[in-house]
């Protein structure tokens, strides 16, 4: 198997699978140890330069039926070929959130018929949806955030799917959404879902295409004939629910075009976001642990004392300053950690100071005061004037920060 992975040409691969594929559970039962007994640290390690198709078939030899695929309609389909391509059974779940576009139902249809698959389709609970709907109507996310919605939605449909099984492979990369997945593992110890022996460390999480572009994905695609979502040709990246989701502008992020009238920062529905558990109440909230503090000693970001950061925000100000408001324990920030030192770095003995302060411990003030939504918020306070202009973007690499903090500060 190893060598047809390494040598087949793809062509031939898939023309050569095709009659013998079947993505049916029952064809074969692969019994998985538990997901502590494996080091997958050092098994993420050994895979990380591996292809997608390597990546894939390690994840159905290992789990068998008990991994399942998650398809979001969108150009996640690559995970569908790249296991059929693997000659192994598979299964392939999606969530029906009821407010799908009608292009990404047509292309569940298309995927079963060009695979000779089932989807298995989860709902949301249809009593639970009907209360939230009565309650606050079709639209209350565009005035109260997409997270409750979410949560009925996909969240909780997508923790009953994940209770049947040990493991399963999302369509995750590290170009997505900068600051939010760009450290994202090729496997892990899922560290927000359980599986089906529950509690902690009871399901692992495959990310094939972590490594891939988003160029290198649709390549692949277009190379193997892939059946695809129409709303791709109408400059939908990202693909969501209907009322969520929209065409980006050239140049625009593809996650710019998912929950466009909320806080930049907050734009995860709570699938991947791996910082969630669940609250006494039933809802999902911040684990809110760290093993360090970010941006330690030696660091360019300088640290803002509780009286400081009062200071500078009551306007006592001798150089204008670009604060990032954060949480150690919150991915998000871990995520933008090394981007934010090298823009510290950049602008270190310049007019403009990059400072951060922890504001998980002052939350009450740093919202009232300083801008604080969400981890991590950044905000700059001009020398020149009071008051902060918050960074509106979720592009926080250094190049989108300096030129926020050129439009801002200038150069002098």
């Amino acid at each position: 198997m190893q060598a047809q992975i390494a040598t087949a040409r793809p062509g031939a691969m898939r023309a050569g699978l095709r009659r013998t594929v079947s993505s049916r559970p029952s064809v074969v039962k692969v019994r998985a140890a538990a997901a502590t007994a494996v080091d997958w640290k050092k098994t993420a390690a050994d895979l990380d330069s591996k292809s997608p198709l390597e990546i894939m078939d390690h994840a159905l030899k290992t789990f068998g039926s008990d991994i399942g695929i998650a398809f979001s309609g969108a150009e996640d389909v690559a995970l569908i070929e790249y296991a059929h391509l693997t000659g192994r059974p598979y299964r392939v779940f999606s969530l029906d959130t009821g407010r799908l576009n009608p292009e990404t139902y047509q292309l569940f249809e298309a995927v079963e018929k060009h695979y000779k698959i089932h989807i298995e389709y989860t709902f949301p609970d249809a009593q639970e949806t009907m209360e939230l709907v009565r309650a606050k109507g079709m639209f209350s996310f565009y005035e109260d955030g997409h997270q409750e919605c979410c949560r009925v939605r996909k969240v909780k449909p997508l923790r009953r799917q994940l209770k049947t099984l040990k493991a399963w492979i999302t369509g995750q990369r590290k170009d997505q959404s900068p600051g939010t997945r760009d450290a994202v593992p090729v496997v892990e110890v899922d560290p927000v879902f359980e599986g089906e022996a529950g509690g902690p460390g009871s399901l692992v999480k495959f990310n094939p295409l972590s490594n891939m572009t988003s160029a290198e994905t649709w390549n692949f695609l277009r190379v193997m004939g892939v059946p695809t979502n129409k709303l791709h040709e109408c400059g939908y990246i990202s693909i969501g629910c209907e009322p969520c989701t929209r065409p980006v502008l050239p140049n625009q992020h593809e996650r710019e075009g998912r929950w466009w009238w909320e806080d930049a920062t907050a734009k995860e529905c709570g699938l991947h976001s791996g910082n969630i558990k669940k609250g006494e109440d039933g809802a999902d909230e911040p684990v809110r642990k760290a093993e360090r503090d970010l941006w330690e000693a030696g660091s360019s970001v300088e640290a803002l004392s509780k009286d400081g950061v009062r200071a500078l925000v009551g306007g006592k100000r001798d150089k204008d300053t670009l604060l990032v408001l954060y949480a150690p324990w919150c991915p998000f920030c871990q995520g933008m950690e090394g981007n934010f030192e090298e823009l510290a770095q950049q602008l270190k003995g310049s007019h403009v100071r990059v400072a951060k302060y922890q504001a998980d411990v002052d939350k009450d003030w740093a919202k009232a005061n300083a801008g604080l939504t969400t981890f991590p918020s950044i905000v700059m306070l001009p020398k020149a004037k009071e008051g902060f202009v918050k960074y509106p973007s979720e592009r926080r690499d250094p190049e989108s920060l300096g030129m926020f903090v050129k439009a801002v500060a200038g150069t002098a």
